[in-house]
């Protein structure tokens, strides 16, 4: 699997080799754009040493906040944000022995179970479970049974919805032209 979300070759090689820097990613992604979100695996481990499961949720909780102050920042967000990568990690490291990757394949899970094991996930509600669900299906090898139909809609071939659907340039516009064209509808909506 050879990821290209965030136009940073170091940060997507991560991505690709990182089942938790994935996660993390996921995790990121709100209120910024998909490629800072994703990219902020890579700052951690560059500023802190490591992305693993371990050293996150062991290392001080203020000091990681100052982890994602540090310019350009991990995220917009640098309390909250930094609080819920560490709640992430200390499920990971409680829950799944550190192992992101258990979360999709432990007991050769279908679809249904790892959409519920990843809404279970501190920062991971239904959306974001379902278009994680949907990038591990597309792009990462996922062969549960039933993964496209629980991840929805972002589970749809060439439906170009989300993260899941970003394979380069092209679809990188794709998305972002659905994403758009959701928010006018839904301002639309409202009147």
């Amino acid at each position: 699997m050879e990821l290209h979300i965030t136009g940073d070759p170091a940060a997507d090689t991560l991505l690709s080799d990182d089942a938790f820097a994935l996660l993390t990613g996921m995790l990121l992604d709100q209120q910024v754009t998909m490629e800072s979100a994703f990219a902020g695996p890579e700052k951690i481990r560059a500023r802190v040493g490591s992305i693993e499961p371990s050293a996150i949720a062991s290392y001080d909780p203020q000091a990681f906040v100052e982890v994602f102050k540090e310019r350009p920042a991990v995220h917009r967000f640098p309390g909250s944000m930094a609080g819920r990568v560490q709640a992430l990690a200390e499920a990971v490291q409680r829950d799944w022995d550190g192992s992101a990757t258990l979360i999709w394949t432990k007991g050769d899970p279908d679809g249904n179970e790892v959409l519920r094991r990843l809404r279970e996930l501190p920062g991971f509600g239904e959306q974001k479970a379902k278009i994680f669900l949907a990038l591990l299906g597309k792009q990462c090898g996922l062969q549960a049974p039933g993964w496209r139909e629980a991840a929805g809609n972002y589970g749809q071939e060439d439906a170009f919805l989300s993260v899941a659907d970003i394979v380069d340039p092209q679809s990188l516009a794709k998305v972002r032209a659905s994403k758009q064209a959701a928010k006018a509808a839904a301002k639309a909506a409202k009147g």
